[in-house]
């Protein structure tokens, strides 16, 4: 049986319409929603990134690596379109894109995660997911950053000593907010240079995805 919601179709089986399981969209699903919504291409690659990310600490910590997966590929999906620059907590991202999602049956616990990861919102991350997210979210963004400007344009040679000076010099990444940074790695209870080399090992088998290194 189908159930339609704004921009896609959301599959359900018998027992998701009891409400005895809630309806989790697919990474595939997620995958589309973000392309229909963003066509920005260093923005989408941003979104693959956090997925990655996503998807290995939920394999390290033994949670569902497909639904963080769509955590990930969905956290900024509405943001090319409500950029939000009063910075409101209800309107615009990620309020707007989260409720499109609440009204397609996404799980609340994933609805929270994404309000979450944007402090402006007061939600509260309360969550495995919820850290997860906001500890990912701007250092995966800060790696592609560092690897671009070197050489190689790649994660493969990148040290944790060379992204920690590279996070000390504030002319470097201005749009990287260093405090979100080392926030999330204290939230989610991970030394800084344990969560850094966790996550560039996360993202280096994949770097072409995300426009580094060599095709």
């Amino acid at each position: 049986m189908r159930l339609r919601g704004p921009g896609r179709i959301l599959r359900l089986d018998y027992m998701t319409l009891q409400g005895d399981v809630p309806p989790v969209m697919t990474p595939e699903e997620a995958l589309d929603r973000m392309h229909e919504f963003t066509a920005s291409d260093a923005l989408r690659k941003h979104m693959y990134c956090v997925e990655l990310a996503m998807r290995a600490y939920a394999r390290k910590s033994g949670a569902d690596e497909d639904a963080w997966a769509t955590v990930g590929l969905l956290h900024d999906y509405d943001y090319e379109r409500f950029p939000n620059d009063a910075r409101s907590a209800t309107q615009e991202h990620p309020a707007h894109g989260v409720g499109l999602l609440r009204d397609g049956g996404y799980p609340e616990e994933f609805c929270e995660a994404i309000m979450g990861h944007a402090q402006y919102t007061g939600v509260a991350r309360s969550t495995a997911v919820a850290k997860t997210l906001f500890a990912v979210d701007e250092l995966c963004g800060f790696l592609v950053a560092c690897a671009l400007v070197r050489p190689s344009r790649s994660l493969q040679d990148l040290t944790v000593k060379s992204v920690k000076k590279k996070l000390k010099d504030k002319g470097f990444a201005r749009g990287v907010n260093r405090e979100e940074v080392l926030q999330g790695a204290e939230e989610l209870g991970v030394p800084l240079e344990e969560h850094i080399q966790f996550v560039m090992e996360a993202l280096r088998p994949e770097e072409t995805k995300l426009g580094l290194g060599s095709d």
